[in-house]
């Protein structure tokens, strides 16, 4: 699988985004998906994921509320709506795939992985 992430850019506080992942192959609904984020001089941490269905979501106590992703299987993509956002938000995210059937929220459950997007927030 290869994802191509995009949809990043500069918001100030409080404004929305809307990341978008691209997956090749025909095999995108036998991936859990999930997002991380990287601060500079920061670990790769857990954003959110999302069954291979699309039933079921799980997300990082920092974005509930704020943020949500989801997927189209039938378009191979999967999105993460971004809202409230706040300065500290400020990173580069990736999405990944893991082929696994539960919500996992490790680094090295995932396979694959995209090749980052940058989002700022602007105070």
């Amino acid at each position: 699988v290869q994802l191509q992430a995009s949809g990043g850019g500069l918001v100030q506080a409080g404004g929305s985004l809307r990341l978008s992942c691209a997956a090749s192959g025909r095999t995108f609904s036998r991936y859990v998906m999930g997002w991380f984020r990287q601060a500079p001089g920061k670990e790769r941490e857990f954003v959110a994921v999302v069954s291979r269905t699309g039933a079921m979501t799980n997300y990082a106590d920092f974005v509930k509320g704020r943020f949500t992703i989801s997927r189209d299987n039938a378009k191979n993509t999967v999105q993460l709506q971004m809202n409230s956002l706040k300065p500290e938000d400020t990173a580069v995210y990736y999405c990944a795939a893991a082929p696994v059937l539960t919500l996992v929220d490790l680094k090295t459950a995932y396979d694959y992985w995209g090749q980052g997007t940058q989002v700022t927030v602007s105070s």
